[in-house]
């Protein structure tokens, strides 16, 4: 079997595509901070920040691919904190490209919708970014960086992601899902508007990525959809209580990092390649059962 390469495999979106993967690759997953064990998977602790470690795994494993997703991913953290943020965001991300390019291997980057503002949605791949938080903009330096050094790279920007909890990982829905059955008041924006997918699909547009593309792809799901939308569908799909269920706006609440309003991403081009998402309602009844 040819090797894959997964960086983040303690992240949500790194662990659902160590899932998938494994059928049909031997897996390598990386990880630092959060140790874990997934069943037909070969897991290595890794500091991606240091280039000598990273070229010395290239050297070892010898990846026939590597699909990166590991990154600090969290806007505020990122608007708060350049110093950590820079280095695993984008200068490793750069040097991954180089040494996929030195070794001739497909090379997928894990990059984000949050790379535009909200002034021209859906957006195309061939659409100007804009970012208007420190985590898009290091996202768009990676973009470049990898592109520059590799133009081979397939740079898909990811959606907002949902699915069941991992070992090591929650998506955003879990805090949701506990607040609702605590009863707990829990207030989504009426105005922020994205297209979701489950882990589990952008995992199959991963692996897609890896196989057809290069360059970059759009990997959002079929529907525009707020936040609170999601909520409701939640609500309704997995049927929760719906007492704390309220709506509020972007300006009600302070956060660190600014937020655009819509990210909304056109992946038609995705969509003719093959890739599938359900609708969110199909995709949250599949979940059903194992939140």
């Amino acid at each position: 079997m040819k090797k894959l390469l997964v960086t983040g495999a303690s992240g949500f979106l790194g662990w659902h595509l160590c899932q998938l993967a494994k059928q049909e690759w031997e897996v390598y997953g990386t990880y630092f901070s959060h140790s874990l064990e997934i069943p037909g998977v070969n897991l290595l602790k890794v500091e991606l920040k240091d280039f000598q470690e990273l070229k010395h795994l290239f050297q070892e494993i010898k990846p026939d691919g590597v699909i990166h997703t590991a990154a600090r991913s969290q806007p505020n953290f990122c608007q708060q904190y350049l110093d950590e943020s820079y280095p695993i965001n984008v200068t490793a991300s750069c040097n991954i490209a180089g040494l996929c390019a030195d070794a001739s291997i497909p090379c997928v980057f894990t990059s984000t919708d949050l790379v535009f503002d909200d002034l021209n949605p859906p957006y195309r791949e061939t659409d100007p970014v804009s970012p208007v938080n420190v985590y898009g903009e290091q996202k768009v330096m990676a973009e470049q960086g990898m592109l520059e050094r590799y133009p081979m790279t397939a740079v898909c920007r990811m959606p907002l992601m949902f699915g069941m909890a991992t070992p090591t990982a929650t998506s955003f829905m879990q805090p949701f899902i506990q607040m609702l059955r605590e009863g707990k008041e829990l207030s989504l924006f009426i105005d922020e508007f994205r297209t979701p997918v489950s882990g589990t699909t952008a995992a199959k547009g991963l692996l897609l990525a890896l196989e057809k593309v290069n360059g970059r792809l759009h990997l959002g799901g079929k529907e525009r959809i707020s936040r609170y939308e999601f909520g409701r569908l939640l609500v309704e799909v997995l049927q929760l209580p719906e007492a704390g269920l309220k709506s509020c706006r972007q300006e009600d609440v302070k956060m660190a990092a600014p937020r655009p309003a819509d990210v909304s991403l056109d992946s038609s081009k995705a969509f003719e390649l093959g890739y599938s998402p359900l609708s969110v309602r199909e995709e949250l009844a599949a979940l059903r059962e194992k939140v």
